[in-house]
């Protein structure tokens, strides 16, 4: 070997030890001053800290980067668009160990989501490999925005916005709490599963994606398990809803569309095994007329395969909600649909327009 090519062949070495060994050290950040010096280790340590108003605690981390949460997280208020929290990195693990992170919701919070420019999301999470035990309280807004590049699972995730289901000051007798949405996902090849979100909005939104699934969690309060709303262009399919408790809710397991939206699909939803209890609007609703429940329906959306088996389903409505309602547009819904898996009670019939597929679901109507 001529004597310049192993000199440069033992200096590549050198200088790829030097990377990897400087790479495994322990960032440690108890501010944001602390960030840019930390995000050059592989294991990562967050200590309590506040994040000052108007300031995004930004990570962008190292593939392969562990995250350990070690106290609790609080951010300034401020009127502002947000988001709180950022985390970028591929093969990331990152574990929340039940640490809070507060989003000082009540200084928001208007009952209509209106009043001033509110952070949203809190939580943007735009990483692959895991995410486990965070702990979210009193989010602004939306409380987790998904746009992962890679296989995600989600694991033991609390979002707890218990306190905006009280007036404040400014809400008069209405919810203080508005468009706190637990899981907004717009992602691929995700779990999310043994989750507790209590909320004033959807427990998980899908906008657009494929291969996701939604198990084993509870939801509570909100808007339920919703597929939407999807607007123009997007694409949703294969997506599992499994195993979920959904109580005291105004949706249990909704598909919108707008009523606008163009050139989107919406394709193989199957929802096994879960149970809905004390629906107060809708147990099972499928509009293509969104924002309106059941308004004049678009067809810019295609809808199919949308499947209620492997496993019971079943839903309990109160006296003045709907068990289902479908509202299709007019050759938009196509596919199998076999409902033999759903279970419904209590409530009343809803309507079922523009969709004759449906096969092993008796809808009685009283």
């Amino acid at each position: 070997m001529f004597p310049s090519l192993a000199l440069g062949f033992l200096v590549a070495g050198i200088t790829a030890v030097a990377a990897a060994s400087s790479s495994s050290c322990v960032g440690t950040i108890s501010s944001l001053d602390d960030v840019s010096s930390a995000i050059q280790c592989t294991t990562v340590n967050i200590n309590a800290f506040t994040v000052p108003g108007g300031k995004t605690f930004e990570l962008q981390l190292l593939d392969g980067t562990t995250v350990n949460v070690l106290g609790e997280i609080q951010f300034g208020n401020l009127s502002w668009a947000g988001p709180l929290f950022r985390v970028i990195g591929n093969d990331v693990t990152f574990n929340g160990n039940n640490q809070r992170w507060d989003g000082g919701g009540p200084f928001y919070w208007d009952g209509q989501g209106a009043g001033i420019t509110t952070p949203h999301p809190m939580m943007q999470i735009s990483i692959s490999g895991t995410l486990n035990k965070v702990y979210v309280v009193n989010s602004p807004s939306s409380a987790f925005a998904i746009t992962n590049p890679g296989p995600l699972t989600i694991s033991g995730v609390t979002v707890d916005d218990l306190q905006g289901n009280y007036p404040n000051s400014r809400s008069g007798n209405a919810a203080a709490a508005h468009n706190t949405d637990g899981f907004d996902v717009s992602g691929s090849d995700i779990l999310i599963q043994h989750c507790t979100v209590l909320n004033q909005d959807d427990c998980l939104a899908i906008n657009r994606g494929t291969n996701i699934t939604f198990a084993d969690n509870y939801c509570e309060y909100g808007h339920g398990i919703s597929i939407g709303s999807i607007s123009s262009n997007a694409v949703v399919s294969d997506i599992e809803i499994i195993g979920n408790h959904v109580v005291s809710s105004a949706f249990s397991f909704r598909i919108k569309t707008d009523a606008s939206a163009t050139n989107s699909i919406v394709k193989n939803v199957t929802y096994s095994d879960n149970t809905a209890t004390n629906c107060t609007g809708f147990g099972v609703l499928i509009t293509q007329s969104y924002p309106i429940n059941l308004g004049t329906p678009g067809n810019g959306v295609s809808i199919s395969d949308i499947n209620f088996n492997h496993g019971t389903t079943s839903v309990t409505a109160n006296s003045g909600a709907y068990r289902v309602a479908v509202n299709c547009g007019s050759g938009s819904c196509t596919g199998d649909w076999d409902w033999s898996g759903l279970q419904t009670s209590g409530g009343k019939a809803g309507s079922i327009i523009n969709n004759n597929l449906i096969t092993g679901f008796v809808h009685t109507v009283r």
